[in-house]
Formats: C-alpha cells, sequence, structure tokens
C-alpha cells in the first residue's frame, strides 16, 4: 500500500497544477466587518459603479458589508459627512476594514490622508483600495507607503510656510501695515461702551459681564485708549 502511494505521489510530479482563482479569492484572510465607503465629485456621476465593484469585492473575500456610505464631494474637503461617519464606526470598533476603489477616493490631501489613516490604524482599522495602494500598517507595504506619505505632507507644510513668509515679507516692503487694524476687532464695537463703563469706576470683571466679554479683553482696551 506504501509503495502505491509513494508511485502515485511520484507520477503527480511535474504535472501542472490548476488552482480555481475564485476560491483563491475566497481564500483569503478575513477580516470580518467591513465598511464601505464611495464618493464622487460632481452631481452628474453616480456611486453606482463603485458599490457594485466593493460588494462584489467584499462578497468573494467573505466580509460581512456593515453599511455603505456614499457622497459627492471634492476629495480635498476633510469635512465630508459621510466619511465622519465610517470614521464614527471605525472609532467605536464596529468595522475590521473600510473599502474604497482607490484610495483617492478617501482622500487626495496628503496631510489628511496620513492623519486620517493613522488615526484608523491606532484603532486596527485598515483601508483597502480595490485599484493602487491600500493602507495597511500591518504589512511592509503599508509601512513603506506611511512613511512616504509622511514625508511628503511635511514638505508640504513646509513649502506652505515659506510661501506665507515670502508673501508677508514683499507686503511689508510694499509699506502694506499687517495683522488687524484698529477698528477690526470684534471687541472695537464695544470700546465706546466699555470706556464709558470705566469712567463710572466700574471693575473691569463687572463691565466684561454687562457687555459680553472677558475681564482681560476690557483691560486690553482700556490699556489702548490710555
Amino acid at each position: 500500500m506504501i509503495e502505491m502511494r509513494a508511485r502515485s505521489a511520484m507520477q503527480c510530479i511535474g504535472k501542472p497544477v490548476f488552482i480555481d482563482s475564485a476560491r483563491a479569492e475566497t481564500a483569503e484572510v478575513q477580516l470580518g466587518q467591513v465598511a464601505i465607503y464611495c464618493r464622487v465629485s460632481t452631481d452628474d456621476q453616480s456611486c453606482d459603479r463603485q458599490e457594485r465593484d466593493l460588494r462584489a469585492f467584499a462578497r468573494r473575500a467573505g466580509h460581512k458589508v456593515v453599511g455603505v456610505f456614499k457622497e459627492t464631494a471634492s476629495g480635498a474637503k476633510n469635512d465630508r459627512p459621510e466619511r465622519a461617519k465610517v470614521m464614527a464606526l471605525a472609532q467605536a470598533k464596529e468595522v475590521d476594514a473600510i473599502l474604497v476603489t482607490e484610495l483617492s477616493r478617501w482622500g487626495r490631501s496628503t496631510p489628511d490622508l496620513v492623519q486620517t489613516l493613522d488615526d484608523l490604524h491606532s484603532r486596527g482599522v485598515s483601508v483597502l483600495a480595490l485599484n493602487g495602494l491600500s493602507f495597511d500598517l500591518n504589512t511592509s507595504q503599508g509601512k513603506l507607503m506611511r512613511t512616504i506619505m509622511a514625508g511628503i505632507a511635511d514638505f508640504e507644510r513646509d513649502q506652505i510656510r515659506e510661501r506665507v513668509k515670502s508673501g508677508l515679507a514683499a507686503a511689508q516692503a510694499r509699506g502694506v501695515k499687517l495683522g488687524r487694524q484698529p477698528g477690526q476687532r470684534p471687541s472695537d464695537k464695544k470700546a465706546k461702551r466699555v470706556l464709558d463703563m470705566h469712567k463710572e469706576g466700574l471693575s473691569y470683571r463687572l463691565i466684561g459681564r454687562n457687555v459680553g466679554l472677558s475681564k482681560n479683553t476690557v483691560m486690553e482696551i482700556v490699556r489702548r485708549a490710555q
């Protein structure tokens, strides 16, 4: 019997082995519960294709979809209501991963991507993209991507600071006065009432209570008038 099994095994050596791709896909590591996030930039576009592709991916991989979140908004905007709902699910540890068709659907701003993806990773939540790179810091690819994006974010911040400094210097060279000028502060509208009460002998605290300002702001108004 042992000889027959050995002979049979030897006969299989060198023969091609065919793998069912559908079974291979479902044999992936199971991440459990996922949220689907779809985004388009304009009203004449639709999230239908993104949702269809992501649902099919989740079905093949054996993931349970706990919610589908769709919105029309620019990827440069960070205050997207539907994305905020997905973040809330992650913070509540109700999902293991977020599915997107590509990472740019989640966000286009590098600093925003670094911040939100780091937040998700700290909660054990991955962002899986059908096209392009996925963000999973449990993998070497994800760690490399995080390092690259953080470097780009730092570079962008430095560039912005340099442009601001250059612009301010150029404005000062032209004689432009920077900062709020007298009369432009919100508290300046109440300055006359503050000074009148101060002449009447009211305390800074009481004046602030009457006009809706802090004691320190009242003191600053009086100091500027002296």
